[in-house]
């Protein structure tokens, strides 16, 4: 769950001042007729003083009712009522979750001691294990509401045993792991050094059993750095005092001393090791090789609140493993081509525009700044397969674990039938037969390798096109899978010459897979001549045909190219050199601070009706299509003022809207648990989003979004911010547990299909960050070319609009070139609506009361967002100018965008629409009532006694 921040407390606080002030004013003028009258009768004293402190009751009654009815109002809203989720729903969805950690669990090798048939005694080494990680930090965590079940607990419950002195050991290092938050980052790594290690433990834990487990765990989050790239730089409380843990230049994915001198030891006492790494971000683990000891490595990410049982079943062999790599595991991350690349740089000539932000509890000073993304579309896998296609790279000095690669108990054979074409669409079926002794499911994989020509638009030579999970196989079973894809989603975008997506003429081909690298079986599709996707001659999947529209995001930026075997790599993939924003683009830079807020008003745009009575409710319109013309008429009835609160104050609901009949609803965190961090109600924890996508099962992504829908519906929730689907463009993304992969179709279809899980509950997923915020920082100029924003950066985005039929979205905090996102209407509005057919609303990320400094209602209006995630009024959350007619006419677009959304939700199916006031304001009614009538008792009172007195 997300935690307050001082400055969020300070600007509601600053809202309520006015009020104050006024009580104050009230008070001290109560406070002097009281004193005033002081030397009047005792009856006219009595009677004054009376009615005075009465009428300063009311007052106070008065000025607490204008704050909760006015900058409190949202938030109280959201910290009032929340229902609950039943103990039915829970289970059905920890079943889902254990599901979900059963297939997501990847064995990266194996030297036949897995599964421990015959071992019931286990040695747990590593301080992990006594802490692992079961989620990240921030609004991806998961909550503590709910039972979790630890790693020896999951071990436990698969019938082993673990050693309970070795765990008793771990905890006397320290019980508690440093915190991750977005307050805080913490990088330092707990560990016993190898030393301080009794020798009557090893010696116990040698007669105990003769397996040793080793886990490794590395945890990073929301906040405001990604992983240390040199962690000497970063605080960090080393171990020993002998020695430091890491040395200059390394990176945070790498074994720290303590780590690597614990290995030592397990190695030199145990010759049977298994590897436990639970972490998200892939690891660099080298060192397996160098330790024939180590014959068994299990990749385990956060799994939530069960997902370790998982672990133990995997173990013990109940389970048959069947997850696969949704990244690539590479020996030295600093022979990526991104390395240079990733960390981002401050503009000289723009550091006097640097803004005040937090950063654990405290004020702190960020400015613009900028990432290149030099390496192009070859990003993951796709440039590993094509270097080494190049001869560029030795793969198997480079790649240690490809994209797409997990182990099994058994093997499978996948045999590929010949490939039929109809309308545009390739389909081929695909036998999968179990070969061995052992029940367990596979992945097809399905790849093409496109013509290349030398120069000539830039390709990967292997590309995930679609992939299907079978069910579960006996022994000698065999099932067989129809593969259906458009041969359009092998065109590459051309965005130097045609400048649109083109099929070339030749041979592509279609391969299933084990992963990225190894090819089971191959089929040949020939493209007879050049299909190019412009003009009236679109993609089927584009409403409109896509073209380029972020030349300006490209830059002054050598991307890396394939020409003459990436001749250019070291000249695209070095270090920037400037540190300087080009004019051109400094020119335009602007923050809130020297935006022009007249920058997109029209003078000839006509003033809409506003207030009118048609006699329509927005239930009216539930099921209607978007260009339904009644939609004018609804919309004729709102106000100015309503259709600027309906924007204006969007974070975690949507506000209630008297004219037009429209409910108010409410929005909750996040992708791996439900959290509503007003009330604190929450759901229980799925696995991390990675190791959603390491199942590589749409249909289980499906029941995933179902859940995550029901358990929603029973807290009262209507819009869901999730999933977010950015790309592990660098390994050593901070976010990257909450994203699914470093290949965007990969991404795209495991977040369709459960959009449509939430969907089917009436539940809207806002899918995230959109779009390129792949990195753990806002304010950031991300540079990029159209090639690889549309096929690397958008793709996930795509398929879930298209496919997914996702209809509400969060705008990224990063910058597109030398703009933020959120004014980027050919990202917003070009792109996602009228090309890819979106028809939603578009949300800021959150905003604060100051929009961070470089947010504001109308830049986002102007470029295709509709609402800002504020929970109070602030300057930058409301329209500078209500009454420009381009302002307005921008407003009542967005409002109809949330409205269609919610009208579609839950919230408007049959008896749920509750129209009306919300129960904390009736009750604060009743209250008042209650109020009022013992304050006109006590008025009539203090008269009657006074008229006693003076008797």
């Amino acid at each position: 769950m997300l935690k307050t921040e001082l400055a969020d407390i300070l600007a509601v606080l600053e809202l309520c001042i006015p009020y104050l002030i006024a009580l104050g004013v009230a008070i001290i003028i109560g406070i002097g007729i009281m004193i005033a009258c002081r030397k009047m009768s005792p009856a006219k004293r009595f009677l004054i003083r009376g009615e005075t402190i009465l009428a300063m009751v009311l007052i106070l009654v008065i000025i607490v009712n204008m704050i909760s009815f006015g900058p409190m109002s949202t938030l109280i809203g959201l910290s009032t009522g929340s229902g609950t989720i039943s103990e039915k729903t829970s289970n059905e969805a920890m079943d889902v979750a254990g599901e979900v950690a059963q297939e997501g669990i990847v064995m990266l090798e194996n030297d036949g001691l897995l599964p421990l048939d015959d071992t019931k005694n286990i040695n747990l080494f590593g301080w992990a294990s006594s802490n692992p990680l079961y989620g990240g930090s921030g609004s991806g965590g998961i909550n503590d509401l709910y039972p979790i079940v630890s790693l020896s607990e999951g071990l436990e419950n698969a019938g082993f045993a673990v050693n309970k002195d070795l765990a008793d050991f771990y905890s006397s290092y320290t019980s508690e792991r440093p915190e991750m938050s977005i307050q805080k980052q913490s990088w330092t790594l707990p560990e016993p050094p190898a030393g301080t290690y009794p020798e009557e433990l090893i010696q116990g834990a040698k007669e105990f059993s003769d397996v040793a487990v080793v886990v490794l765990s590395r945890m990073a989050g929301e906040g405001h750095s990604d992983m240390p790239k040199d962690v000497s730089k970063v605080s960090f409380d080393h171990n020993s005092s002998e020695y430091d843990d890491f040395s200059a230049g390394e990176h945070y994915l790498q074994l720290s001393k303590t780590e690597e001198e614990m290995i030592k030891m397990v190695t030199e006492n145990f010759e049977n090791v298994v590897l436990v790494y639970n972490g998200a971000n892939p690891f660099e683990l080298g060192f397996v090789k160098d330790y024939s000891q180590i014959k068994s490595v299990i990749w385990s990410p956060g799994p939530g609140n069960v997902g370790f049982n998982a672990l133990g079943e995997v173990m013990s062999g109940e389970v048959n493993p069947s997850g696969k790599t949704p990244d690539t595991f590479v020996y030295d991350m600093t022979t990526a081509p991104w390395w240079n690349n990733w960390v981002k740089n401050s503009y000289e000539n723009l550091a006097d525009m640097a803004v005040e932000g937090m950063n654990q509890g405290k004020a702190e000073m960020y400015a613009p700044s900028f990432i290149n993304y030099v390496e192009g579309i070859y990003v993951g896998y796709k440039y590993y397969e094509t270097a080494a296609a190049e001869g560029f790279i030795n793969y198997e000095e480079t790649v240690q674990y490809p994209f797409g690669h997990g182990l099994s108990y058994t093997e499978f054979r996948q045999e590929m039938g010949p490939i039929t074409e109809n309308d545009g669409k390739l389909t081929f079926n695909v036998t999968v037969t179990n070969m061995g002794s052992v029940a367990g499911k596979d992945v097809v994989e399905v790849f093409y390798n496109p013509p290349y020509t030398n120069g000539g638009i830039e390709k990967a030579s292997a590309n995930l096109v679609t992939f299907e999970k079978t069910e579960k196989l006996e022994p000698g079973e065999s099932q067989t899978l129809t593969i259906t894809f458009s041969a359009e989603n092998m065109a590459s975008y051309d965005s130097v010459g045609a400048k649109a997506y083109v099929l070339e003429k030749g041979n592509y081909t279609i391969s299933v897979n084990s992963n990225s690298h190894t090819i089971l079986d191959k089929q040949t599709y020939s493209v007879n001549s050049t299909v190019t996707f412009d003009g009236d001659n679109g993609r089927s999947s584009d409403i409109v045909t896509a073209t380029n529209h972020f030349d300006d995001v490209k830059g002054e930026v050598t991307y890396l190219s394939r020409k003459d075997g990436f001749a250019n790599y070291e000249e695209a993939t070095a270090a920037p050199e400037s540190f300087v924003l080009p004019e051109k683009y400094a020119s335009e830079y602007h923050l809130n601070s020297n935006y022009d807020y007249t920058e997109y008003l029209n003078e000839d745009d006509v003033m809409p009706t506003t207030g009118a009575d048609n006699g329509m409710a927005l239930a009216d319109l539930r099921g209607a299509d978007y260009d339904d013309p009644r939609w004018e008429k609804l919309l004729d009835q709102m106000t100015v003022e309503e259709m600027g609160h309906l924007i204006s104050m969007a974070g975690y609901q949507t506000a209630a809207i008297e004219s037009v009949g429209k409910v108010g609803t409410v929005d909750a965190d996040g992708p791996a648990a439900l959290n509503n961090n007003f009330t604190k109600a929450g759901s229980i924890g799925f696995p991390i989003a990675i190791m959603i996508a390491s199942t590589w099962n749409q249909d289980l992504a499906l029941e995933y979004g179902e859940s995550m829908g029901k358990m929603a519906q029973e807290m009262n929730v209507t819009g869901w911010y999730a999933p977010a689907m950015n790309s592990h463009r660098v390994a050593l993304g901070g976010r990257n547990y909450e994203y699914y992969s470093e290949d965007g179709v990969l991404a795209g279809k495991i977040a369709a299909n459960t959009v449509i899980g939430a969907k089917n509950y009436g539940v809207y997923s806002y899918i995230k960050h959109f779009a390129l915020y792949d990195s753990n920082g806002k304010m950031v100029s991300i540079w990029s070319n159209e090639q690889a924003i549309r096929e690397i950066y958008l793709k996930p985005f795509e398929i879930a609009v298209k496919e997914g039929k996702a209809d509400a979205l969060m705008v990224a905090w990063n910058f597109l070139g030398h703009k933020w996102v959120g004014e980027n209407s050919n990202l917003l509005n070009t792109v996602l609506r009228d090309e890819w057919g979106f028809k939603g609303m578009a949300l800021t990320d959150f905003f604060r009361n100051n929009g961070h400094g470089f947010m504001n209602a109308d830049m986002a209006l102007s470029g295709g967002v509709d609402a800002m995630l504020s929970t109070f009024d602030g300057e930058q959350n409301n329209v500078k100018d209500p009454t420009a007619a381009t302002t307005v006419n921008a407003m009542r677009t967005a409002s109809k965008n949330i409205m269609y959304t919610v009208v579609n939700s839950w919230a408007y199916d049959g008896d749920n629409i509750q129209i009306g006031m919300l129960p904390w304001q009736k009750f604060a009614i009743v209250i008042d009532v209650f109020i009022g009538i013992l304050l006109l008792i006590g008025a009539i009172l203090i008269y009657k006694k006074s008229r006693k007195m003076s008797k």
